[in-house]
């Protein structure tokens, strides 16, 4: 298992490197100036002189300097890299926080972004695997065909619209002022309780996990329903049954188990979904999370804030599907990924 793991890390090392690459050179293709959208904004009243247009222009010039943009491609993403691999230095952002180191900038933010997937990725399979399990059991049934309308349904919802739908509905300002409009920041007063607090944080964090979880648990339910419909018609199935053993031993200790296969495979595509969905959720909410951060950083064209941005999902990535590859083991120990092929 340790030279399995040893081989894909360096896969990874290697994967992460082609990503990058390919990054950069879309970013440099693309059109824009990155140097004039960092200024844009800035002394709006007194653009129209001559020595401001001077000074911008200056200001264009030692970034382009800096970031090595008046220079080939390939020249400006060897000094990225060599500068991000050998100092640890990402660079500055030239938007957000201007000045400001990007890995700074980025591990602020995190803490909020993980929290919020963590428990989407919690919700979604707490909640997919019981469903899944139940429409298998019931399969064919007027339940089953319900369960599967809800979910198709569900899954085919666009996240945008959900998210517009709920802050119209439940939020304050709308039909149903249940929960915050934005943001994930609550006002304090002297008095208040640890749980009071707790229940005020917690308000603004329900709509956007709800946002981010349910096309993932209603896409993952139908998955581990074909998985464990699969399962339970094979012999040693039957042949617990035959034994006497209880039905929810049969179904969650035998056929569950080895249905887990499918649901570990896809654990690691979930990962990179939910970081892609939460661009639109924490954008549409206003939580200063990652995905706000894309959004900025794109609209602006901050190349250092964006290359450190698709180096963290890059590695998420490549980091759910290393987990996933371990958590096979644990699933099913006859799996072993140095067993040569006869």
């Amino acid at each position: 298992m340790l030279e399995h793991i040893s081989k894909r890390i360096l896969l990874s090392f290697i994967t992460i490197l082609i990503i990058l690459a390919a990054s950069y050179l879309l970013l440099r293709l693309s059109p824009g100036d990155p140097t004039r959208s960092s200024f844009l904004g800035e002394n709006s009243a007194a653009t129209s002189g001559l020595s401001s247009e001077k000074g911008i222009s200056n200001k264009n010039a030692s970034i382009e300097e800096e970031l090595h943009l008046n220079e080939p491609i390939y020249i400006g993403f060897y000094y990225w890299l060599k500068k991000a691999i050998l100092e640890g230095d990402f660079g500055k952002s030239i938007s957000v926080d201007k000045g400001k180191a990007v890995f700074s900038i980025i591990f602020e933010r995190i803490p909020i972004t993980l929290t919020l997937n963590l428990w989407a990725i919690l919700i979604t399979y707490s909640i997919a695997i019981p469903i899944g399990v139940f429409s298998a059991i019931t399969k064919r049934k007027k339940s089953d065909k319900v369960i599967t309308f809800l979910l198709f349904l569900l899954y085919s919802l666009p996240v945008f619209w959900v998210t517009l739908l709920l802050q119209t509905f439940l939020c304050k300002g709308g039909i149903f002022p249940i929960f915050p409009l934005k943001g994930i920041s609550t006002v304090i007063v002297n008095g208040m309780s640890s749980w009071e607090i707790i229940e005020k944080l917690s308000m603004h964090y329900v709509l956007p996990i709800i946002c981010l979880s349910y096309a993932g648990f209603a896409g993952l339910s139908r998955y581990c329903k074909e998985s464990m419909a699969d399962v339970i018609n094979k012999d040693y199935i039957r042949t617990a049954r035959a034994k006497g053993l209880p039905e929810s031993q049969v179904i969650f200790k035998h056929a569950l188990k080895n249905a887990l296969i499918t649901l570990i495979t896809l654990f690691a595509e979930l990962i990179p979904g939910l970081i892609a969905g939460s661009i639109i959720v924490e954008y549409i909410f206003n939580i200063p999370g990652i995905g706000d951060l894309s959004m900025l950083a794109l609209s602006s064209r901050d190349i250092p804030l964006l290359m450190g941005l698709f180096m963290l999902n890059s590695i998420l990535t490549l980091l759910g599907i290393l987990v996933a590859d371990i958590m096979y083991t644990l699933a099913d120990p006859r799996i072993n990924f140095n067993a040569k092929a006869v």
